[in-house]
């Protein structure tokens, strides 16, 4: 969602796209995510997920549980973005 829908949503409404940091800010500007902080967290969170062998079980379950957590702010967002998309199409 973040690499590849926000900076073609931003473009779709006639923003400019920079950096992934910046298309984040601007994304909590305009309500599309709830924090630009806790997206880059959770990006963090996926990336440890997915490229490193946790071995220890506590840290499994620590990221696995704080992934959850964060279920709701990524609906979230996906909702707010799609009903952007929506509004756009509606309006052509």
């Amino acid at each position: 969602m973040g690499d590849k829908l926000l900076p073609n949503l931003l473009v779709l409404v006639g923003e400019r796209t920079a950096t992934a940091d910046d298309n984040l800010d601007r994304a909590e500007r305009l309500g599309w995510i709830k924090s630009s902080d806790s997206w880059l967290e959770t990006r963090k969170l996926r990336n440890q997920m997915v490229h490193e062998y946790i071995e220890a079980p506590e840290v499994l379950a620590d990221a696995i549980n704080t992934g959850h957590r964060r279920v709701a702010d990524l609906v979230y967002a996906a909702g707010r973005m799609l009903a952007e998309i929506d509004k756009r199409i509606v309006e052509k």
